[in-house]
């Protein structure tokens, strides 16, 4: 196995070949939200500013080598051999563009831009929990859900926006007349409507007309009732997933008197 190989070998968090290092990206990353997080109360920054600089520098230099160790050394793989096309494959991959989204913002730090910019810039690098997908079995384990019950949940989302399309609509002919400052147009109308559907209800925009509250009634309801799709949709799924996960690293039966494994009915 040459070196390249190797390399990809270590970095695949597939395997685990690498669990040390694995586990060394995953606490490096958490302690840079952490950072960015306590980086934000002003007075602590001040004080500790060379220490976060000087952990700053140090993640992003880690982070930058996996980045480049994983382009070079993708082309192991057998989706990514082409030595140019491979690797710009791999660079336009989810997983690849959340790690390059992580150091990209550390390095536009250096550049002479606007104050609010560096401000954005420094909330942007957040975006290294995104990597935690890499690293974190309950990460991978979502993003198979959605994967697999994109088209359902897709479906289910489309259902609640027509439900808040049809009820602001409906609010909005309503209630124009007797607080135009707060329906003023249907699109206006959408904030209360997505907040009743998701029963989160602010408090802020409210009906005061017998039709409007009655159109409230039937909205929150069956907001409830949409709001419950997707909640069952994600548990199947995610049942199915560990069930599966399950039945892929259960070791196989045996038999007692020949001791051959057993095939699952």
């Amino acid at each position: 196995m040459n070196l390249r190989e190797n390399t990809w070998r270590r970095l695949d968090v597939r395997n685990g070949h690498a669990g040390w290092l694995h586990s060394l990206i995953f606490v490096l990353i958490i302690l840079n939200v952490l950072a960015v997080i306590v980086g934000s109360m002003h007075a602590v920054f001040i004080r500790w500013r060379l220490a976060f600089r000087t952990f700053e520098g140090v993640s992003v230099a880690i982070f930058t080598v996996e980045y480049l160790a994983r382009v070079w050394s993708c082309t192991a793989d057998s989706r990514y051999q082409h030595p140019v096309w491979g690797r710009i494959r791999f660079m336009l991959s989810p997983l690849a563009l959340i790690d390059l989204i992580a150091i990209l913002p550390s390095y536009l730090l250096v550049l002479r831009v606007d104050l609010r910019f560096i401000r954005i810039l420094r909330i942007a690098t957040l975006a290294r929990v995104g990597k935690l997908g890499r690293y974190s079995e309950a990460s991978s384990l979502l993003l198979k859900v959605i994967r697999s019950r994109r088209d359902e949940m897709c479906m289910t989302f489309s259902l609640l926006t027509l439900l808040a399309v049809v009820a602001a609509a409906f609010m909005y002919f309503a209630e124009n007349s007797a607080q135009p400052d707060k329906f003023p147009h249907i699109p206006a109308a959408l904030w209360w409507a997505f907040i009743t559907i998701t029963t989160v209800g602010y408090g802020d925009v409210f009906p005061v007309t017998m039709i409007g509250k009655v159109i409230a009634i039937f909205t929150a309801l069956i907001g409830i009732l949409m709001i419950a799709l997707p909640t069952g949709v994600f548990g199947a799924a995610f049942l199915d997933e560990i069930n599966r996960t399950r039945r892929a690293t259960a070791s196989p039966r045996q038999c007692p008197h020949c001791g051959k494994p057993i095939d699952s009915p």
